[in-house]
């Protein structure tokens, strides 16, 4: 009994690290969002390069994550928390420290880098901790919602900070947090296993991957400001498009890929590739257009617009929290699809509320029907994408998945923001004119939403998956070469 409790305990002490983890890097996703006009004046960043502090990091995140996926799979899980959790920490600090531009840019880069390796390293360690089924739902519902608390953090930390110390105080934040979790890391977390004989890196397929995906994002976030018709983003558009090509080649030819082609017999793996791309088109987007609206719609300062999200995010976290014990009670397939209904309803009421006079009362019941989507479907999720994979594939499976939510997030702003701007009707007044466009834009979520269900229908609904428990034939399918 003693040594089953100490194991109780070391698990969940694991868990609060790993949430903890999380929570640091989904924090300075806004912290830094919050800085940006104290960082541009003061490092005399242009009004069209400053977007970039923002788009460094994301695009080589994008870039990196199947890396970091198969990385953690080959070379240990914990060795990759705490390289990314230790790379994040120096480029943080570098970033506060940056005297130019250049240099900000690059620590930017570095730090997305470093989400790359942590984030799926989190992901899949949460899914080889816990057993498959009622447990690691629990633990994925803790690990989605300190996720999304990290959001708001940011928000409000990044206002606070940048008033009272300066913008630089919004990267020296991350050090000590990226510190104490790679420190933690050791006693908590078991040593990494030898490494399999016979396992390559598939160091092509992971050039290939890497700089395709890169180009693509970076076509994706420079579009709109460039021209679609630029020659920089066709370049990069055809580039990519080759690079992904040759990658699809040499996964088909390569004895050890860096994605195993059997992983998509998994049905719910396949699903759920899908469903992250277009729930970060959609959900994912939200949070710009609203962040929008309040500045410039409302006058709204930082602070306050971190207070805005307060509620929001508040039922995101309550919507992760039940999202384990709702997909084992009822299965992913009714909880996805009933979390994306109510969060599609939640976008339509929204969208028609965003007027320029509209209250924030007036935004509660679409905030509140869109944020419980938003935290149920995030996490489930998730959770459909470990169901059936093998521990030893854990890593890449959560590379995969966390990819294709990055490139559905930058495709899903791209035309979003398209929407914005064709609904916007300048001769009514710009504020009003912006208060149209955004609406725009979160109906156009609404409807990606209602796609987003179609897609959900095709996860398993037998009773093993009702369960969060595949079936033998799907672990066999899985695990065993992808021939059923």
């Amino acid at each position: 009994m003693p040594r089953e409790g100490l194991a109780w305990n070391r698990k969940t002490a694991t868990l609060a690290l790993l949430a903890f983890a999380m929570l640091t890097i989904s924090l300075d996703q806004y912290n830094v969002v919050v800085a940006l006009p104290s960082i541009g004046r003061e490092l005399g960043f242009s009004a069209q390069t400053l977007q970039w502090v923002i788009s460094a990091n994301a695009v080589t995140s994008a870039g990196f994550l199947l890396l970091g996926g198969r990385a953690a799979d080959l070379l240990g899980r914990r060795r990759i928390f705490v390289t990314g959790l230790a790379l994040y920490g120096a480029a943080s600090l570098a970033g506060g420290l940056a005297p130019t531009p250049e240099f900000l840019l690059g620590a930017r880069a570095a730090q997305g880098l470093g989400g790359a390796l942590v984030f799926p390293a989190t992901l899949s360690l949460v899914n080889t901790t816990f057993r498959e089924g009622r447990e690691r739902n629990r633990a994925l519902a803790v690990w989605g919602g300190a996720g999304a608390a990290g959001l708001v953090v940011g928000v409000l930390l990044g206002g606070v900070l940048t008033q009272a110390l300066g913008w630089e105080a919004a990267f020296f934040i991350t050090v000590p947090l990226a510190g104490t979790a790679a420190v933690l890391a050791f006693p908590l977390i078991p040593p990494d296993q030898a490494r399999e004989n016979g396992r390559g890196f598939d160091l092509p397929g992971a050039l290939s991957a890497t700089l395709g995906i890169t180009l693509l994002v970076v076509a994706l976030v420079q579009g709109p400001s460039l021209g679609w018709g630029s020659p920089a983003i066709l370049a990069s558009g055809a580039a990519s498009l080759f690079l992904l090509s040759a990658f699809a080649l040499i996964e088909w030819r390569s004895r050890e890929p860096l994605v195993p082609l059997r992983l998509f017999a998994n049905r719910n793996l396949a699903t759920a590739v899908v469903t992250a791309f277009m729930f970060w088109a959609t959900f994912g987007s939200v949070l710009y257009f609203l962040t929008l609206y309040f500045q410039e719609v409302h006058d709204y300062d930082a602070l306050a617009t971190g207070v805005a999200f307060l509620l929001p995010t508040a039922v995101v976290v309550a919507g992760s929290a039940l999202a384990g014990p709702l997909a084992t009670r009822f299965g992913l397939r009714r909880t996805l699809v009933a979390a994306l209904a109510v969060g599609g309803l939640g976008a339509l009421a929204l969208g028609l509320a965003m007027s320029r006079g509209a209250s924030y009362a007036a935004l509660v019941p679409g905030l509140i029907a869109l944020s419980i989507g938003d935290g149920v479907a995030f996490t489930t999720t998730f959770i459909a994408a470990a169901t059936g994979v093998p521990d030893r594939l854990q890593g890449v499976a959560s590379g995969i998945v966390s990819t294709s939510a990055s490139v559905g997030a930058a495709v899903g702003l791209a035309l979003l923001v398209l929407a914005a701007n064709a609904g916007a009707d300048a001769p009514a007044g710009e504020r009003i004119a912006t208060a149209e466009g955004l609406s725009v834009a979160v109906l156009a979520v609404a409807v990606g939403i209602a796609a987003t269900v179609l897609v959900a229908l095709n996860f398993r609904p037998g009773p093993s998956a009702r369960a969060g428990v595949p079936c033998p034939r799907q672990v066999a399918v899985a695990a065993g070469g992808g021939r059923e």
